[in-house]
Formats: C-alpha cells, sequence, structure tokens
C-alpha cells in the first residue's frame, strides 16, 4: 500500500507519517532528506527543483514493487504531484490513501512554525511568512483530512491505521 501524506510545514505532517511508518514497519520516503542531500552536494545558494520529488516517486515505485508498504511524506502542494504519487498506485494496482494534514488553529500552527527544531542536519525550515503565503492548490478530489489542532498525532495515526486496514480487506 502507499500511504501518501501532503501538508503545509508545520501542519504536523512529517510527525503522524513518523508515527504510521513505524507502527506499520513501512518504507519511509520524506522529501526534505532527499532535496537536503542533494543540496548539500550543490552549489551554495542553489535552488533545488524538482529533483527531489523524481526521486521519491522511483524509490516508492521500487519499494511499493518489493511488496513493501510505502509512506512519503512531503507538502504535495500541487495538484500534478498528488497526481504523480496517486499514478505510481494506480500503475501498480497497490491500494493507496491520500491524507492531508491541516493545523485549523492559526496561532498553534504558527507556534509550531516558528519553534520547530530540524531533525535533517542543514536544513532550514520556511518561516512563518513563507508558510503563510504558499500556494497550495484545491485538492481536486476525495481525500482524508485529518486536523491535528483537533487530534493529537497518535489520534490522527490511529484514523489513518483503521482506513488502511479496511482498504486492505478483501
Amino acid at each position: 500500500m502507499l500511504i501518501i501524506f501532503s501538508g503545509l510545514p508545520g501542519s504536523g505532517k512529517s510527525t503522524v507519517a513518523k508515527i504510521v511508518a513505524q507502527r506499520l514497519g513501512a518504507v519511509y520516503l520524506r522529501v526534505d532528506t532527499v532535496e537536503q542531500a542533494i543540496r548539500s552536494v550543490s552549489e551554495p545558494g542553489q535552488k533545488t527543483g524538482p529533483e527531489g520529488y523524481f526521486a521519491l516517486y522511483g524509490l516508492a515505485s521500487e519499494n511499493l514493487k518489493l511488496g513493501s508498504t510505502v509512506v512519503t511524506d512531503s507538502v504535495n502542494d500541487i495538484n500534478l504531484v498528488r497526481d504523480a504519487f496517486r499514478n505510481i498506485a494506480l500503475s501498480l494496482k497497490v491500494p493507496f490513501l491520500e491524507v492531508e494534514i491541516v493545523c485549523s488553529d492559526e496561532k498553534e500552527h504558527r507556534f509550531r512554525v516558528e519553534n520547530r527544531v530540524s531533525d535533517i542536519p542543514g536544513l532550514t525550515h520556511p518561516d512563518w511568512e513563507q508558510v503563510k503565503n504558499r500556494e497550495y492548490e484545491t485538492w481536486e478530489r476525495e481525500h482524508l483530512i485529518l486536523d491535528t489542532a483537533l487530534l493529537s498525532a497518535a489520534e490522527c495515526a490511529d484514523k489513518i491505521l483503521e482506513i488502511k486496514n479496511a482498504l486492505n480487506r478483501p
């Protein structure tokens, strides 16, 4: 199964995705990790393009072919990227679940953005203005939306695993 996480920075997406991956013993693929690795061998100040996402697509596909459950963790702010992950699952005929993590409490979301510490060496997270002003396309299809202002990360993971188990029943 492919579990595809989306959501703005600071929404709690990586926290929930890690819990889900750990509980399932799944392959965990985070675009921030891949992009930071690319930046670490690039010219200083060079912007990353879509390379990180293309690397994730390949890694997700290979691990799904091996029969692993894969959890992807990225902002997925445009429908083109969301479609690419979904199309991997469709092409391999594996079930998938698209999950958007939101934080509806703006004060809480801002606090998280301004106070989080990077767990990836060298990664600088966006500031609140960058998160607030980020372009984030409206979803074009149904997907699971979980609000970390209302549910704990563990409760969000519980809901995802409940749905995953229902999708995998014969």
